[in-house]
Order: C-alpha cells, then sequence, then structure tokens
C-alpha cells in the first residue's frame, strides 16, 4: 500500500494557476520563483514588442514579457493590476506579465490531456497539456518552450 501512495505522490503537481487575457493557464509551481506587482522597468532598446523592459529585482536583473502579447493575445491591460510571475530560467531570471492570479490547483499528470491546436486563441506549441477541473479547463504552460523562442527571437 504503501509504494502505491509513493507512486500516486510522484504524479501529484501543483500548478501556479493564471489568466491571460480570457484563457486560464498554469504551471509547476515549483517553476515560480515568486509573484509581485508590476514595478518600475527600464526600457531595452530595439527588444522584441513583447519585452516590457528589464527591472531591478532586489539586486537581480530581470527581463519582464507581456506574455499575453507573447502568445499572440494582444497587450496585458496594465490598468487592471496585472502581475508578474518571475521564473528561474538557466542563466537568468524572467517575469511573465499575467492578467491576473488565481488559485494554486493539485493536479495528477496522468489526467494531464494533449493540448488542442488552439487554446482559447493562443497556439498549442505553447503547451504540454490542458487539466480538467470540474468547471474550468487550464492549459499547462510549456514556460521552456516560452523561453526557448524567447531567446530565438531576440
Amino acid at each position: 500500500m504503501e509504494k502505491q501512495d509513493q507512486a500516486a505522490n510522484k504524479n501529484l503537481v501543483e500548478l501556479a494557476t493564471f489568466m491571460i487575457g480570457d484563457a486560464l493557464c498554469g504551471m509547476d509551481i515549483l517553476k515560480v520563483q515568486e509573484i509581485n506587482k508590476l514595478i518600475e522597468m527600464t526600457a531595452v532598446p530595439q527588444a522584441p514588442s513583447y519585452v516590457l523592459g528589464i527591472l531591478n529585482l532586489r539586486g537581480q536583473i530581470v527581463t519582464s514579457i507581456d506574455l499575453g502579447k507573447k502568445l499572440g493575445l494582444g497587450e496585458t491591460d496594465l490598468s487592471l493590476d496585472p502581475r508578474n510571475i518571475i521564473v528561474n530560467s538557466p542563466g537568468e531570471h524572467i517575469g511573465l506579465l499575467v492578467s491576473k492570479i488565481s488559485d494554486v490547483v493539485q493536479a495528477n499528470k496522468e489526467r494531464f490531456e494533449p493540448p488542442p491546436s488552439n487554446m482559447g486563441g493562443i497556439q498549442g506549441e505553447f503547451f504540454t497539456g490542458v487539466y480538467k477541473t470540474e468547471d474550468k479547463l487550464i492549459g499547462i504552460l510549456d514556460v521552456e518552450k516560452v523561453l526557448r523562442v524567447e531567446e530565438i527571437n531576440q
């Protein structure tokens, strides 16, 4: 019985969920360093349009990306009090600007389904899958893919 419990626990993941426009998305909470309000940034000349700028977070330089714009959903409305999800990326920290932070959802990886080709206007390539709760569909964001494409586009 104990081995079954351990196997079940391996398949459990906590998803930090957030809104990008009208789309509910999530990522493994272990990828999140912190979540904060949008703070003053310095513009980066000749950066792609979805790069909002860089900010100094307690001595660490963080590049902030408008995730909505990056995923083709249009700019995040800055008047609606958006949040920056700071994620750890090899060699640097990236801030993903999202419309709103939602709940932490405990999910079983075995219940993840393949992502649809288009989810709420976002290309499926940016997702590793979807997770259905009783009343919601959560797109599991492939953070590495978003950041990898980020590097290519610079």
